[in-house]
This record gives C-alpha cells, sequence and structure tokens, in this order.
C-alpha cells in the first residue's frame, strides 16, 4: 500500500553553528580552486539529460523514455537507480514517472502543496523514495521511512535538495545557503549557513561511512565537512551550473557534473569512470536554448539545405537552433558559420550551444565540410546521416575537427 507522510515531526539538528571547513571535450584540464591532490580532468559523460518539459535524451546507454506531455507542472529532478539501469523523473508537483528499472511507488501529483517539490532521493535498494519540497517537507513512499521534516520551520533560505543516508537510515536536507537539516542517523558536522556564497549550494552528498558530506555551489564550489576531504573545486571555471557532486565509492575522490553533463575529476576519480548520470538541464544560457531546440528536432531527416522545420542539413540545424531557440542569427554556411558566427572559442572553454566544425585543413576556413551544436560532456547534436541525432564529438575521430569553435552572440 502507498504510504504518504506530511511534515508531523521535527527532529532536525539544525544547523545553527558554522564549521569552515575546506574551502573549499575533449580531454582538456580545468584549473580547480584551491589546493587539491590532483589535477581535474574533463570527462565524458553517459548520462539520461531530461528537459523541464520530461524530454529525456540519452548519451552513451540505453533510451529508456521521456515523459508523456504536455505536463502540469515542470520537472525538476532527475534521479538514476543506484545500479543505473533507469531512473525517475520528478515535477514540481511531485508528479513521478519512472523509466528502466526504477518502480513507482506514489506521488504528491494529487495533493495541494504549501511549496513545490525541488527533489528526489531514494533508498539504497531503490524500493522507495522520498520527496522534498522547498519548505522541507517530507514526502515517503515504498519502502522509505520518514525521520523528520523542516515542513513547520522558518527557513531563511528555501531547501533545495535532500541526500540520504549510505543504509537509508536517515537523511539530509539543504537549503540554497548551505544551512543543513539532519534526520534519522544523519549527523550535523557543519554549514554554511552564514557564510557569505558567490553563488547558491546546490547539492549535498554523504561520504560513504555517513559521518560526513560534501556540500556543491552553481559555480562548483566544494564545502568539505566531518570524514569528508577536500580535492579540488570548478569555481568560476564556467557559466554553465554545476548540479552535484559524485563521491567515489571509496571517498578518495569525486566528480563535479555541470546541468549539460561536462564532468571534471578530483583525487583518484581523475583515473576511475564516472557513473551513468541523470541530470536536468534548466535553460540559462542562450546557448542552452539553442540545444534544447535542437534536442526537438532529434530524429527529423537530414535534407540537403533544409532549414526546417521538416528537416536539416548541418548548418542548417545548427543556425535554426540558435534563431528558434536564442533568437540569435548569422550565416547559412558551415564554413561561413566558422569563420564568422560570433567568437572563436577554445576546445577547454566549450560550452552547450557552441558550435564545433569538421574541415580538411586546419589553416583553411573554407575547407569546413560539417557542422555540429556542442551540448556537454564531449557531446554534441548534429544532423548527419539521414536524420538528426545526438553522438560523441569523436566519433570519427579528432583529426578533422577543427581547432576551436565559435559561440554566437
Amino acid at each position: 500500500m502507498t504510504k504518504w507522510r506530511w511534515k508531523d515531526s521535527v527532529g532536525a539538528t539544525l544547523a545553527g553553528l558554522v564549521a569552515l571547513a575546506s574551502l573549499a571535450l575533449c580531454g582538456f584540464q580545468a584549473t580547480p580552486a584551491g589546493a587539491a591532490t590532483a589535477a581535474p580532468s574533463s570527462i565524458t559523460t553517459s548520462m539520461w539529460l531530461a528537459t523541464e518539459t520530461g524530454a529525456v535524451e540519452a548519451y552513451g546507454v540505453a533510451a529508456l523514455g521521456s515523459a508523456p506531455g504536455p505536463l502540469n507542472r515542470p520537472i525538476v529532478g532527475n534521479v538514476a537507480t543506484h545500479d543505473r539501469a533507469g531512473y525517475w523523473l520528478v515535477a514540481a508537483d511531485g508528479g513521478i514517472f519512472s523509466f528502466g528499472d526504477a518502480h513507482f511507488y506514489g506521488s504528491t501529483g494529487g495533493l495541494h502543496l504549501n511549496q513545490p517539490i525541488v527533489g528526489l532521493a531514494s533508498t539504497p535498494d531503490d524500493r522507495g523514495y522520498w520527496l522534498v519540497a522547498a519548505d522541507g517537507g517530507i514526502f515517503s513512499f515504498g519502502d522509505a521511512h520518514f525521520y523528520g521534516s523542516t515542513g513547520g520551520l522558518h527557513l531563511n533560505k528555501p531547501i533545495v535538495g535532500m541526500a540520504s543516508m549510505p543504509d537509508g537510515s536517515g537523511y539530509m536536507l539543504v537549503a540554497s545557503d548551505g544551512g543543513i537539516f539532519c534526520f534519522g542517523s544523519s549527523s550535523f558536522h557543519g554549514s554554511t549557513g552564514n557564510i557569505v556564497l558567490s553563488q547558491p549550494i546546490v547539492s549535498a552528498a554523504p561520504t560513504t561511512d555517513g559521518l560526513g558530506y560534501w556540500l556543491v555551489a552553481a559555480d562548483g564550489g566544494i564545502f568539505a565537512f566531518g570524514s569528508a576531504h577536500f580535492y579540488g573545486s570548478g569555481a568560476k571555471s564556467s557559466i554553465e551550473p554545476f548540479q552535484r557532486i559524485v563521491p567515489t565509492y571509496d571517498g578518495q575522490g569525486y566528480w563535479l557534473v555541470r546541468q549539460d553533463g561536462t564532468a571534471l575529476a578530483f583525487g583518484v576519480a581523475v583515473s576511475r569512470a564516472l557513473p551513468t548520470q541523470a541530470l536536468l538541464l534548466h535553460p540559462v544560457t542562450p546557448g542552452d536554448k539553442a540545444v534544447l531546440f535542437a534536442f526537438a528536432q532529434v530524429g527529423k531527416p537530414y535534407i540537403w539545405g533544409g532549414n526546417g522545420p521538416v528537416g536539416y542539413d548541418c548548418s542548417g540545424l545548427a543556425l535554426a537552433s540558435w534563431v528558434h531557440g536564442a533568437g540569435t542569427s548569422f550565416a547559412r554556411v558551415a564554413n561561413d558559420q566558422f569563420h564568422t558566427a560570433g567568437v572563436s572559442v577554445a576546445f577547454s572553454s566549450l560550452r552547450a550551444g557552441d558550435l564545433v566544425f569538421w574541415g580538411s585543413n586546419q589553416a583553411d576556413w573554407t575547407s569546413v565540410y560539417h557542422a555540429g551544436i556542442y551540448v556537454g560532456g564531449n557531446r554534441i547534436v548534429e544532423s548527419t546521416g539521414n536524420h538528426v541525432q545526438i553522438n560523441a564529438i569523436n566519433q570519427w575521430g579528432l583529426a578533422d575537427v577543427m581547432s576551436y569553435g565559435r559561440r554566437p552572440k
């Protein structure tokens, strides 16, 4: 029987004290803020990238499905099962859409909520999950147990997410100012609640022993508490916001993952594979909006000289995505786009929406014969073969990839 429980207990350890802990594509490296045990490296990410409308694009993994539209409220979270064989999409009204081996255990879609749902955390066995609202109200389903909430408290800043303890015996809620609220077996080790942050906190992750945790800010700033160690940060490395921190199983490193799938590795994570991620692309930049338009064209036929909406060629897709998605226009043909569109961008600085090109002569812009739209995580959207598709940027090797991309303006 499905069960739900709503803020009927407040047993939180409130983050009233501040523990100022260690504050904290293509194979290029970024420079972390502060000392790190190893230099970070960009990672090719296998992922399910969801949009607020519920569409999901698969990168390097099986396509499992998208939410049927139109939705009553936008999607606010995309969470993978622990075995990375499925995912849940959660909407702002608590509507749940499950795919692969992620099972449906209940939702708040039919309830009146005081504040919108902002996140989901699953139990260790994926046989249940918690939903958390912006006021810290907790809803538990399946074998997820209710341990408490902040629903009856006055918060300085809204809750932005939650993380469950490794054994499922508790959970922590995190606010955008880094305030931490602990329930069940979760213990408080510090917060950034009284620190002036450059960017808001977006998520948290506990250590395997449950005796510490990391907080990550939208700019990639890292704050480590308790048994969590600091290995480096991505602060100020991109305008594209970071979405989460993914610790290695032994806690000796972590990956910082941006919303477009680009990941930076620190500590021992540099030599390990990042687990498949389920991410949500929330449009922040004009490039994000161009990517979202391109996503909507996936599967449409390749047509020589095609400008849409029926079909596209490579440069026609690039132009249409920026015109319709972001209101920006530039040259129509691929080589002219490479020569004149916006500004040049080094591969180490590519972000969602930037254009990448292929040519037969690096020194001759007229040799460019193909264009694609960079998404993140070493992936592009392109019109090639017989339809619009998503591919790795190095699918044909890197020999003909032009040495820099372009960012339309």
